[in-house]
């Protein structure tokens, strides 16, 4: 696990120095168990948004000599990324149980639900650059594309409410079917996540990069939304359909400075 990390070194006014940091920003899509897997008006209604702020460590460049490093693969080709982000997604049931034609209780149900859950995620990543950041950095060429994993602790705050339950009680019989008894939870908890991000880098000049980034995060828990309906929970009826812990897509954008 990589940990965050901070070099106490003195920072000169030079270009390429061994600490960058940056901002990101962007929509994020959250597959969860609001909607049904694979359902295209479930992937596109169920997104939130999210920013973070991120610190890197570039092995390429001592600060406090304002030289370049030895010439080894790592130091050339690996960057450690961390950083502390935000998100938060409205979310509710998609898919043919609640199109309007469909009279159920159990659809009225459904579509009686309103939620959301925010997320804090801190942690790092380890980022492997196939080009040289020497040369990135000497502005050799524009581009520079990227490929990361990291780990990430979150801490997440679910909510959830039914228009048809006296003061939105999403856990009340009137709000709940079988299927859905005691699988929803109001309180906040912990847990982690891993991180795998494809990039690109495009360097704007000696001092600033702009960065566009394509993420997958799988969190080690199914109660990031705050609903996990199985037989463990209804004590009734297995739901077999719940197959998978939540995951989100989160594609951001992002500036990129290097400290003076």
């Amino acid at each position: 696990m990589i940990l965050f990390a901070f070099c106490k070194q003195e920072v000169h006014s030079q270009a390429g120095f061994s600490h960058e940091i940056g901002v990101i920003t962007g929509p994020v899509a959250f597959y969860s168990d609001y909607g049904i897997r694979g359902n295209n008006e479930t992937n596109t209604g169920n997104v939130g948004f999210g920013f973070g702020i991120i610190h890197y460590l570039n092995f390429s460049y001592r600060a406090d000599c304002n030289c370049y490093t030895r010439d080894k693969f790592f130091n050339d080709h690996f960057k450690v990324r961390n950083e502390l982000d935000y998100h938060k997604t409205n979310l509710q049931h998609y898919g043919p149980l609640v199109a309007d034609d469909e009279t159920s209780v159990f659809s009225d149900q459904l579509r009686a639900v309103t939620a959301s859950t925010r997320v804090i995620e801190i942690g790092s990543q380890l980022e492997y650059f196939p080009l040289s950041i020497r040369d990135f950095a000497s502005m050799q060429y524009r581009l520079a594309p990227f490929i990361s994993f990291g780990v990430h602790y979150v801490n997440f705050d679910p909510e959830a409410e039914s228009s048809l339950a006296p003061g939105g009680d999403i856990n009340s019989p009137v709000a709940t079917g079988d299927k859905y008894r005691n699988a929803y939870q109001q309180e906040g908890g912990s847990t982690w996540s891993v991180v795998g991000s494809i990039g690109v880098r495009y360097k704007l000049n000696d001092y600033a990069d702009i960065m566009l980034d394509s993420r997958w995060t799988y969190y080690f828990s199914d109660w990031v939304d705050g609903l996990n309906p199985g037989l463990e929970q209804n004590g009734i009826l297995p739901v077999p359909e719940n197959k998978a812990n939540d995951w989100i897509y989160w594609l951001n954008i992002g500036y990129i400075h290097y400290l003076d």
